[in-house]
């Protein structure tokens, strides 16, 4: 997998503030107003930085927790975790390998067969629909 590097300013001339601040600083959209939440269309959600392919809709299930959450990722390669010491927590942040944009958190308290909980923010999200 390529390595997309762009500077600063690079990442601010292509990305609305909302999506800049989650995915360059991470940040994180406020719960239940994300425009991937309550999504049930078939489909493989990708970064929206770079396009690169995270998660399937079918491995996507409603947590209640206000956020798109999924039980696995499309490919462990395709994202990277990272340990999270901010807001006196420790969690682990989910980022996109290929141009590490800040996806959300994953947890372990999801449902089978993984046990985990990817929590994403849509903003960081582009879904490709399939037919």
């Amino acid at each position: 997998m390529n390595k997309i590097n762009k500077t600063d300013k690079e990442w601010k001339e292509l990305l609305d503030s909302q999506t800049y601040s989650v995915t360059r600083k991470s940040a994180t959209e406020p719960p239940f107003t994300g425009k991937y939440l309550n999504v049930k269309s078939k489909g493989v959600y990708c970064c929206i930085c770079c396009g690169n392919e995270l998660f399937s809709s079918e491995s996507k299930f409603n947590s209640n927790s206000g956020w798109p959450s999924f039980f696995e990722a499309i490919n462990d390669k395709n994202v990277t975790e990272i340990i999270d010491n901010s807001h006196n927590m420790i969690r682990t942040e989910v980022v996109c390998t290929s141009c590490d944009s800040h996806l959300g958190h994953v947890f372990n308290d999801g449902p089978n067969p993984s046990g985990l909980r990817y929590c994403i923010n849509s903003v960081s999200l582009k879904l490709k629909k399939i037919d």
